[in-house]
């Protein structure tokens, strides 16, 4: 029994040796197929990697400093002892976690596409949406060829939907109140350049470090610089004015109606001014009666008066309170180097074409295998 299995083993080996060896002959048989084939998707390398258009990346990283103290100091305590308590630190401060969401939003996508930027190709600033319209900038030769051949079906179906419609909207009667809010109409190549913006501006949260980490894509080193300051910016804004919306109805409120007890007031002070000129020489019982009841009045309107003063400046405290600061960590820089790399890109069209090539031998050697097993079960029925 013991000679029989060490007789058998041997035998394994030798056929998993021979199935190897049969593999690499195989290969090597059919080199000429892979190297037809590597060479094809090397020059295709070559055409995407001399015709690509240079793309730019910048990053911005930001700390949103938060309000409590005494919240932040748990939370990093809480961090530490590896307890994840969220970044907000109050229940009325906007989480950082909801930042990604507002860079995503269509109102802010639709003022970065809109914002004007400097181009290398326009004398002018232009907008990202005005510039693509244009055709200042021609497509490559290498994406009008991919246009036409891999996505030759995706351009078909869309001469057959046709052009879409721009949607209009009736915005009814005019005296209407400004204040109403209305639905945003996009157009359609607004809507095109939208899609695109997924690609374009993106804002990764650090939860465990708590820090923002915002990259922006662009074609051109200045415009690039350019669209992530402003959209810096405009994150800092809109943060901003979710965060002071509320003390900033308080502080407007407040302030209104200060300025009415002080117009009040005044109107008190002249009343009480003319009383005591035209009572200079002889002042009679009913100008003393006006004046006494003037005089309550104006006590009573110039105490409301200071007390609003005082809510006032605390309104105004409270608003900037409430006004995030954001520590830059790493400012914007215009880009050096582009982002991809023409190199990266031959040798990846190039190992591609190597895997198709082999593929395209093993497939021509076991296609007679396959076809033999697909005729054996009919040969076993017709014999039976």
């Amino acid at each position: 029994m013991d000679n029989n299995e060490n007789n058998v083993k041997p035998v394994e080996n030798e056929e998993e040796g021979i199935d190897i060896m049969a593999l690499i002959r195989q290969l090597w048989d059919g080199r000429k197929t892979v190297f037809v084939t590597l060479g094809i998707f090397i020059v295709l390398g070559l055409l995407a990697a001399f015709t690509m258009k240079r793309s730019y990346t910048v990053q911005t990283v930001m700390v949103p400093q938060l309000n409590s103290r005494q919240n932040s100091s748990l939370g990093s305590l809480a961090a530490l002892a590896g307890i994840d308590v969220g970044m907000s630190t109050s229940a009325t401060d906007l989480s950082p976690l909801v930042y990604p969401e507002i860079v995503n939003s269509v109102p802010y996508r639709l003022e970065l596409m809109h914002t004007p930027l400097h181009y290398t190709k326009c004398n002018y600033p232009i907008s990202m949406f005005d510039y693509a319209l244009s055709g200042i900038e021609k497509p490559s030769v290498f994406s009008v060829i991919m246009k036409y051949t891999v996505g030759l079906p995706g351009v078909i179906m869309n001469a057959i939907r046709g052009k879409q419609p721009e949607i209009e909207y009736n915005v009814g009667d005019s005296t209407a109140s400004n204040h109403e809010p209305r639905p945003i109409i996009v157009s359609v190549n607004e809507q095109k350049m939208l899609d695109a913006f997924s690609r374009i501006v993106s804002l990764d949260v650090n939860k465990k470090e708590g820090y923002l980490t915002l990259t922006v894509h662009g074609s051109e080193p200045v415009q690039t610089a350019e669209l992530a300051s402003k959209a810096q910016q405009l994150l800092q804004d809109e943060v901003t004015r979710f965060r002071i919306e509320k003390s900033q109805k308080d502080l407007e409120y407040i302030q209104a109606r200060y300025f009415e007890i002080k117009k009040e007031n005044e109107g008190y002070q002249e009343e009480l001014a003319a009383i005591k000129d035209r009572s200079k020489s002889v002042m009679n019982s009913r100008d003393e009666i006006e004046r006494d009841r003037i005089q309550a009045k104006y006590n009573i309107s110039n105490a409301i008066f200071n007390e609003m003063a005082k809510q006032l400046e605390q309104a105004k405290m409270q608003v900037k309170k409430d006004t995030p600061v954001f520590a830059v960590i790493q400012p914007v820089t215009i880009p050096m180097k582009p982002s991809n790399s023409r190199a990266k890109t031959l040798i990846m069209w190039t190992f591609f074409g190597f895997v198709v090539g082999c593929g395209i031998v093993f497939a021509k050697g076991y296609w007679p295998k396959f076809k033999a097993m697909l005729k054996k079960p009919k040969e076993e029925e017709t014999a039976e």
